[in-house]
């Protein structure tokens, strides 16, 4: 029997997930503040509406994913896996570090499942960028950078920062398997006192740099991580068509009688199967409600995200920075 799913915030991502797992077979109830909400998305997916303070009392329910304020999060995924559910957390988990080695210790100690949701780490493109890497194909990685661009969306608790780095520190970590020993952060607030765009300089243990670049007050969409190897350049898109969404560069460098002299060849696309990250994401949380293997994106590794976003984060006084 596939395992009960209750959704806990039914706000924009959490419809995504009230879909999604409706597809899946594994939606059972929802969960809002706004009662007439959660009513509204019952009705529509054929599924309970339950208040939320109720929501942890039910055993009829085997788990829960949140998609709420952050704020909010560390608290009530405490009180769900003392209750006896698995939980999937929205990213970020908690605004600060403390909060989510609490929340993640809470489930450790109960025997529960914690994931959280880094969603890009199951973007099949990123998998087969992944797979290159673990291969050689791309020799010994010596840098990666990450664009997150565009405009919107804002929130009052978190900065850019916050809201859309976490996927690609995911990824970054996923790549290097380690975390940085060194954090620089830069920022610059407009609109309130909360940066809407940032930077973050990371340094690795292996001497592998990495920089980051997120805004949400960019004219354009841009979603692109790049990784430069000492054989091979890979671009992973996720603006492009699915054709064009994983690219090889194969550019050659090299000294040449005391001058550097390089060739730039053109992109080799490699193939990428086709599938929503958010279905492979909830249907990897199902199976490990099911087998109790621990989730790719555990808590431990959000853990080592909100230390790299702690450190990195400008706080801005005045009305602009």
């Amino acid at each position: 029997m596939k395992p009960r799913i209750a959704v806990l915030g039914c706000g924009y991502w959490g419809s995504n997930h009230i879909r999604t797992l409706k597809a899946l077979g594994a939606l059972y109830a929802v969960s809002d503040a706004n009662r007439a909400r959660a009513e509204g998305f019952a009705s529509e997916q054929d599924c309970l509406a339950i208040e939320p303070d109720r929501l942890f009392e039910r055993t009829d329910i085997d788990a829960i994913v949140m998609a709420l304020p952050p704020q909010f999060h560390a608290d009530t995924a405490v009180r769900a896996v003392e209750s006896g559910k698995d939980v999937l957390v929205e990213k970020p988990i908690a605004l600060t570090v403390d909060d989510a080695e609490r929340a993640v210790k809470a489930a450790t100690e109960n025997g529960r499942i914690f994931m959280v949701g880094h969603v890009l780490r199951f973007h099949p493109a990123f998998e087969t960028l992944k797979a290159l890497i673990e291969n050689g194909e791309l020799g010994e990685v010596r840098y990666i950078h990450s664009h997150r661009l565009g405009l919107g969306k804002f929130h009052t608790e978190n900065d850019a920062l916050w809201d859309l780095a976490p996927h690609d520190l995911s990824m970054i970590l996923a790549i290097t398997g380690t975390e940085p020993i060194e954090v620089r952060g830069e920022g610059a607030a407009l609109l309130d006192n909360l940066s809407d765009f940032a930077h973050l300089h990371m340094r690795f243990p292996n001497g592998l740099r990495s920089h980051l670049f997120a805004s949400r007050l960019n004219p354009y969409r841009e979603r692109r991580l790049t990784v430069v190897g000492t054989k091979a350049m890979a671009v992973f898109d996720d603006v492009e068509p699915w054709e064009r969404k994983l690219a090889v560069y194969r550019h050659a460098v090299w000294q040449d009688s005391g001058q550097w002299a390089f060739t730039a060849n053109e992109p080799a696309y490699v193939a990428v199967g086709e599938g929503m990250p958010l279905t492979r994401e909830l249907a990897h949380f199902m199976q490990c409600i099911e087998t109790r293997a621990e989730p790719r994106t555990d808590g431990e590794e959000a853990i080592r995200v909100l230390r790299i976003l702690t450190a990195g984060t400008v706080i801005h006084t005045g009305s602009s920075a």
